[in-house]
């Protein structure tokens, strides 16, 4: 019998449990696939493309459902009686994987262990030594590295339409996995409008909605829009000399992807500077050694902040007047960390005591919590300026200086051992969750991190500062407050919870513990 169907899985699905209702047994059935695209988004059958769009994003949208058909009546089949069988989440997850494997013997092997798992053993797909099984999953496989591979190696260029700024790439995958990974794309860049074209299909994403459409089999024609550019300074900024591996870089990013890789233009030109840039780094590491030689193994505060006056982890020291270490009681139960000093903290030697210490201490004053019950201090201790004439105006510390520095930071954190810490800014957000922390996008939200279950980041008190209007102002002032409220909120809590009990700190006598 030879059957023939659009190459999806919707298609594939809702035929296979006809003819599975039926009892046509796998050797009975030619597996078809429709020429050409417009089974699968258009023809006499499926009119319209939208629709038929919606359809298949929703069959890839939903890998959990159990039963094998879940609403044929979507896809434009016919509904037929369910059948009284169900099978394993894992097969309708494998099968929707498998369906984007580039070789129409995947059907008839899909079917095969269909009819196995309906008849035989339900339990099939736990028999990985099983023949048909070994290839379902060497199929799947291959599917996921080309998702991956999508992922990874998808350039985006930036066009003008009718509705403003569109995002545009070509591509072409080893298999047809467009349907497994637009929805990444769509989640990354949610706020962006884009396109992906690829010689089987193409995903459209308008900010609000995923759709697909035909594929396009060439690279359509485009001017340079500078994000080649951008691409190529990114690349050469973030590669690391010392790692140089080409063996390993062809096979994590094969040959064949770097012609639509712009950043990769100009790498004969990276890899013959590869050993001075290694060079400059070993200059680099000797010149910022970091913090750690410095750090007391056996600290408490008080020796850490006789010791940290003799740091010379980064170049930071040779400007700054004196190292800044943190003020507070040691069993305090919150802690905040800011940035670095500023020009009056530097000059003075204390934390938080210049124009943002006094809008730390209004808020604090506000949200019901005494300074002098918080532990205050920086994530790097010394003042990081520029001269302009007379004055040093502030700059963010570099990477390097905050890594440098994060051994003071992380010594203070096990000496104090808060119940809750706030990370005021981002510098300080990032030395503690790390580069991957978008304040922005996770502002106010108790979170774990290595020092605490309850850690939260906010607005630094200088943003205030520098709001451009009194209206921005006064709403940058008031999610500080209404963050520290929230903090103070929490603090209560747990105090309440302890109530009776001593806090003792938990570190090992005479040390500062292990992070973990």
């Amino acid at each position: 019998m030879e059957v023939r169907f659009d190459g999806t899985f919707v298609g594939w699905q809702c035929i296979a449990r006809e003819m599975l209702a039926r009892g046509v047994a796998p050797g009975e059935i030619a597996w078809v696939e429709e020429g050409g695209q417009a089974g699968l988004f258009g023809g006499e059958k499926a009119a319209d493309g939208a629709a038929a769009a919606r359809d298949t994003a929703a069959a890839y949208a939903t890998p959990d459902e159990p039963e094998l058909a879940d609403n044929p009546a979507k896809a434009g089949m016919p509904v037929l009686p369910k059948p009284m069988f169900r099978v394993p989440r894992r097969f309708v997850e494998l099968a929707r994987n498998v369906a984007a494997f580039r070789d129409a013997g995947k059907w008839r092997l899909l079917y095969s262990v269909l009819w196995r798992i309906a008849h035989e053993n339900h339990h099939l797909l736990k028999i990985e030594t099983d023949d048909e099984v070994i290839q379902l999953l060497r199929m799947e496989d291959a599917v996921s590295r080309d998702v991956h591979h999508f992922h990874a190696f998808v350039r985006f260029k930036k066009i003008l339409d009718a509705e403003g700024e569109r995002y545009v790439a070509w591509y072409k995958p080893d298999h047809k996995s467009i349907w497994l990974a637009a929805p990444f794309f769509a989640a990354r860049f949610a706020s962006m409008r884009w396109s992906i074209l690829t010689p089987d299909g193409s995903a459209h994403w308008d900010a609000k909605e995923l759709s697909f459409s035909e594929g396009m089999a060439t690279p359509p024609e485009s001017a340079d829009d500078g994000l080649e550019k951008l691409w190529s300074q990114y690349y050469a900024t973030t590669f690391n000399p010392a790692r140089t591996n080409l063996r390993m870089m062809r096979s994590e990013m094969p040959q064949r992807f770097w012609k639509h890789m712009p950043e990769l233009a100009d790498l004969p030109q990276i890899l013959q500077r590869a050993p001075e840039r290694v060079g400059e780094m070993m200059a680099l590491q000797k010149k910022m050694p970091g913090a750690a030689l410095f750090v007391p193994a056996n600290g408490n505060l008080k020796r850490l902040r006789e010791a940290v006056q003799h740091c010379e982890g980064c170049e930071l020291y040779k400007y700054a007047t004196q190292a800044v270490f943190g003020e507070g009681p040691e069993n305090a139960r919150v802690m905040l960390i800011g940035e670095q000093p500023g020009d009056q903290e530097d000059r003075s030697g204390k934390p938080f005591v210049g124009p943002a210490g006094e809008v730390l201490n209004r808020a604090l004053l506000e949200a019901g919590m005494d300074r002098s019950q918080v532990y205050v201090t920086n994530a790097v201790k010394h003042f990081a300026f520029e001269e302009r004439g007379k004055r040093r105006i502030h700059r963010t510390p570099k990477l390097s200086e905050v890594t440098a520095c994060r051994p003071w930071m992380e010594a203070e954190l096990a000496e104090i051992s808060a119940e809750i810490v706030v990370c005021l800014g981002a510098t300080a957000a990032k030395a503690v969750f790390g580069p991957q922390f978008r304040l922005t996008e996770q502002r106010g939200k108790f979170l774990p991190s290595r020092f605490s279950e309850k850690t939260l980041a906010t607005y630094h008190p200088s943003a205030v500062l520098r709001g451009d209007t009194p209206e921005a102002k006064d709403a940058l002032y008031k999610m500080l407050l209404e963050d520290l409220q929230a903090v103070a909120k929490e603090s209560a809590k747990e105090l309440a919870a302890h109530s009776g009990k001593k806090k003792h700190k938990a570190h090992a006598a005479g040390g500062t513990g292990s992070l973990f």
